[in-house]
């Protein structure tokens, strides 16, 4: 390594190249897309719900579809990122996700089997997205040293703010100058624009991107932990995932973190319009708050979590910091349930929100540490476990506010973030789950 490339490997100067730092900004975009796509039917739910005129506890079913396609697909996605690397994968989960994004908006309404084919359909949507976080897990643990991994995990979790908050006021306009289903065809539309630009900027591996220089290839391959030469390509046994209490403890507060986070996906602009009375435009106006706390928080939580790391170690600066967040949102959700005015209850909510994805990183940091070259398939059951928590709040929330009022849904998802919090206490950030000196059992 030349003396310039090895200053760089120390202090992570510039003259090491960012090309790294360029297909971190691009999984930002593809990020925000997908959920853009995941989240335009709960913003044009009350249209859905009119036409084909659904129940709320249907509607939730609805909703349910999508993560449960998206949940039971999550560690078969890690693995198949893990084996073919994000470059494909990435590429085949835009082209599928985009597809079926379009066919939502062709599902016919009026016939007895309408509804069942419009819950297929979310389905298999969300069987196209399950690739995107896990292959993005496996792209960092490729390409971004640990150290600076809070930040770039931050950085594309930043992308489901965006997303989820251009949501309302795009889906809007077509609600008010076209139709519900415009907005699926131009959502559709802007994916296959994110696959284009996917396709020709991004590469598996620094050695096999033309844009890095050798220098930035000697400091991404000095932050990385090394791997046996003999065991570089294969993947942890399945086992030995499931087993470790680590994996664990991180799934289980992932999806106390999945249940909280989800409300915000599926019920929030409906709760805004019927619960809070507010109107179309003030309910897409408001709804974007939540996301965009969301975008600046994710990115946020990362640098704060990579300066404590650095400064005091992984127990503070990932568990200790995710900790926080989760007790911070607990108390912001409970405490908007006592908020009589409804603009001031949205403020509220959106700090619930912004505190929730203050941890986001220290999960997606930990899940690639963690799992070393088995990173998208440790990330692939901890996503599995947060998206089974969406799947129950899907429909949970629903239940709750038909029974005992939408009070009573806000105050369970601040129980469940609390929850989150103790889980993260018996989870060690600095655990291996293979180290570097030891085999990978075929």
């Amino acid at each position: 390594m030349s003396s310039r490339a090895s200053q760089g490997a120390v202090d992570g100067a510039p003259s090491v190249g960012r090309t790294r730092w360029g297909l971190v900004v691009l999984m930002f975009v593809i990020a925000a897309v997908s959920y853009l796509d995941r989240n335009n039917i709960s913003i044009a739910a009350s249209a859905v719900q009119k036409e084909f005129g659904l129940t709320n506890v249907q509607l939730g079913t609805v909703f349910s579809a999508f993560v449960m396609g998206y949940a039971f697909t999550q560690p078969l996605a890690g693995r198949l990122a893990d084996r073919f690397g994000p470059y494909r994968m990435v590429a085949l989960g835009i082209v599928w996700w985009s597809v079926f994004t379009a066919a939502t908006a062709l599902v016919p309404s009026g016939f007895g089997w309408s509804l069942s084919l419009l819950i297929a359909t979310r389905f298999v949507l969300g069987v196209g997205e399950a690739v995107i976080f896990p292959a993005s897990n496996r792209l960092v643990a490729n390409w971004i040293p640990t150290r600076e991994r809070g930040v770039a995990n931050g950085v594309i979790f930043a992308g489901v703010g965006i997303g989820a908050g251009v949501a309302p006021p795009l889906i809007t306009y077509f609600l008010i100058n076209h139709d519900w289903r415009w907005a699926f065809y131009a959502s559709a539309a802007i994916g296959v624009l994110a696959l284009i630009a996917w396709l020709v900027v991004a590469r598996d591996h620094p050695e096999n991107h033309p844009w890095v220089s050798a220098g930035e290839a000697d400091y991404i391959r000095a932050g990385i932990p090394a791997v046996k030469k003999d065991d570089k390509h294969k993947a942890a046994p399945w086992r030995l995932i499931l087993k470790n209490r680590h994996v664990a403890a991180l799934s289980l507060s992932y999806f106390c973190y999945g249940y909280v986070a989800y409300i915000f996906f599926t019920w929030f602009f409906k709760y805004l319009s019927s619960e809070r009375g507010l109107d179309l435009k003030a309910s897409a106006l408001y709804a974007m708050l939540p996301f965009i706390a969301m975008a600046i928080c994710s990115p946020l939580g990362g640098l704060i979590a990579d300066r404590l790391t650095a400064r005091f170690g992984r127990g503070v600066g990932r568990r200790g910091l995710a900790v926080f967040a989760l007790v911070l949102a607990s108390a912001f959700v409970a405490l908007a349930t006592q908020v009589a005015d409804a603009r001031l209850a949205c403020v509220v909510l959106a700090g619930g929100a912004g505190a929730l994805y203050l941890s986001q990183s220290a999960y997606w940091t930990v899940s690639a540490d963690l799992g070393g070259k088995s990173a998208g398939s440790v990330s692939g059951v901890m996503n599995m476990a947060n998206q089974l928590g969406g799947v129950v709040t899907a429909s949970l929330t629903a239940l709750l506010a038909d029974r005992l009022g939408w009070n009573a849904s806000f105050l369970a998802a601040a129980g469940v973030a609390l929850l989150g919090a103790v889980a993260w206490l018996f989870i060690d950030p600095d655990h291996l789950l293979v180290a570097a000196d030891a085999p990978i059992e075929a």
